[in-house]
């Protein structure tokens, strides 16, 4: 499916007359990524892994910042930043998804464009190796919104995307965390209702940009819960919960423990204050994720970006792997609460 908005200077070319400015050299543009939240304290990272962390936050933000300032489309930044970390083993999306149960790994991602609403969705995807790309594909090249399991990856062989073996996620830092979380567990018929620690919940990557042509995106993707069983989904590939995106207000991609995220549709939620309530990214965000999401159990953190380029990265745990830049200013990459 082409979008209007590219097809357009191609036919007033055409048609010989001048394709309008739709981006100029002052127009602002802006992205945000994070790589999860959690409990995440000095005291759980080396120096080495702190400086990885940071160096590939780095990477993705700038391979997003890029584009945005070559004046390409927020969409393409926000894949190109998440792909990046999707095949880092560093973060809970693709080459370091956690393990299910059972052993294996579960992918989910979503994807919404601003301009148009235009949103699309994976669950449950074994062998698909960029999560994030099947979810644009099903977005851009299908009448759906979500395809979820064995559907969603015979529609990404027609699509030419990239499979792999189950396997090819696996990583021993994962394999361990697993581990641990069986001997918690106990008997695996238990698992639907005793609860885990947050640090089995936590991990994600995401993405929102807005572009010089003035349109936002935002993107998220996920391995979802360590030891996860029966299919469970979380709220990274959820409309509305994990993602969401809209040139009235805003964009937003979260992080944290899925099941509260749904419940209280907290990606949408943040920006229909900005847009009914005229609220900054700093007062809608702040009040989702601290008034609202944490008094009834949830925790996590998000990262917005608005229709003026303004970002705001609020979390309610003790760390959040994240990064920015505005326009051409200063990079920011940050891990600890303080």
């Amino acid at each position: 499916m082409t979008k209007l908005s590219t097809l357009l200077p191609a036919l007033l070319l055409a048609a010989g007359l001048n394709a309008p400015a739709f981006a100029t050299e002052d127009a602002p543009f802006s992205i945000a990524i994070h790589g999860g939240a959690g409990t995440i304290t000095r005291a759980d990272l080396s120096a080495e892994q702190e400086a990885a962390y940071q160096a590939k936050l780095t990477e993705a933000l700038n391979a997003g910042h890029t584009i945005l300032a070559d004046g390409g489309t927020s969409m393409d930044a926000v894949v190109a930043a998440i792909q990046i970390m999707e095949e880092s083993p560093l973060f809970n999306s693709g080459r370091g998804a956690v393990y299910t149960f059972d052993g294996e790994h579960e992918l989910d991602a979503s994807i919404m464009d601003g301009a148009s609403l235009e949103a699309g969705a994976v669950a449950g995807v074994k062998t698909v190796k960029s999560p994030i790309a099947l979810a644009r594909a099903v977005m851009e090249k299908s009448v759906h919104v979500m395809l979820s399991g064995t559907g969603a990856e015979q529609f990404a062989q027609e699509q030419g995307l990239e499979l792999v073996d189950n396997s090819y996620f696996n990583t021993e830092r994962r394999f361990e965390q697993l581990e641990r979380a069986r001997e918690k567990l106990g008997v695996a018929d238990k698992q639907a209702y005793l609860a885990l620690d947050d640090k089995y919940k936590m991990g994600t990557v995401g993405a929102v940009a807005l572009d010089q042509h003035g349109n936002l995106a935002a993107a998220t993707s996920t391995g979802g819960m360590t030891a996860k069983r029966y299919g469970r989904i979380g709220d990274s590939p959820i409309i509305g919960a994990g993602t969401w995106a809209d040139n009235a207000s805003c964009a937003v991609s979260a992080t944290g423990h899925g099941e509260y995220f749904i419940r209280y549709h907290v990606a949408a939620d943040i920006c229909s204050r900005v847009k009914y309530l005229e609220q900054s990214v700093v007062e809608a965000g702040d009040a989702v994720i601290h008034d609202v999401l944490l008094p009834a159990g949830g925790t996590g953190g998000v990262i917005i970006v608005d229709a003026d380029g303004n970002v705001h990265m609020p979390f309610n745990t003790e760390g959040m792997y994240r990064a920015s830049r505005v326009g051409n200013g200063e990079i920011n990459v940050a891990i600890y609460k303080d």
